[in-house]
């Protein structure tokens, strides 16, 4: 038996187990509660203050699960346009591009490039630290 604690093994497969087993989709008989998680920028990655905001929301959420409650934790992702403009036109400038002289179709493509990098990451964060929104919607 493995006697160091290896959170990347953990982390991803009890949040896998969790997810796959449904754990997080509305099941309660009794009221409803929501929470939307507000979305994170898709300007690179989670940082403690995500981290401490979704704390509280899984404990609400659990606490409502546990209370019987018909409970949805929603999830949210990219909400932030003009931080996220900013961060691929700090990139493309640092790879010798000049953004303003790209087109709008060259440098369209390229936010929605880092979009799809970034939220991925961000997605996968969140799996990891095992919070308990529904996945499925």
């Amino acid at each position: 038996m493995e006697k160091t604690y290896n959170p990347k093994y953990l982390e991803k497969h009890w949040a896998e187990v969790w997810e796959q087993a449904g754990y997080f989709a509305p099941q309660g008989k009794g009221k409803a509660y929501s929470i939307v998680i507000p979305p994170p920028n898709v300007t690179g990655s989670l940082h403690m203050g995500h981290g401490f905001q979704y704390a509280l929301m899984d404990t609400l959420i659990r606490y409502h699960r546990m209370q019987g409650d018909n409970t949805l934790w929603q999830v949210g992702m990219d909400h932030a346009g003009i931080a996220t403009q900013m961060v691929v036109m700090q990139q493309l400038i640092a790879q010798g591009q000049d953004p303003y002289k790209m087109g709008r179709e060259k440098f369209e493509k390229s936010v929605w490039e880092w979009k799809e990098k970034a939220s991925s990451r961000i997605r996968d964060q969140m799996r990891r630290t095992g919070i308990s929104v529904d996945w499925q919607r």
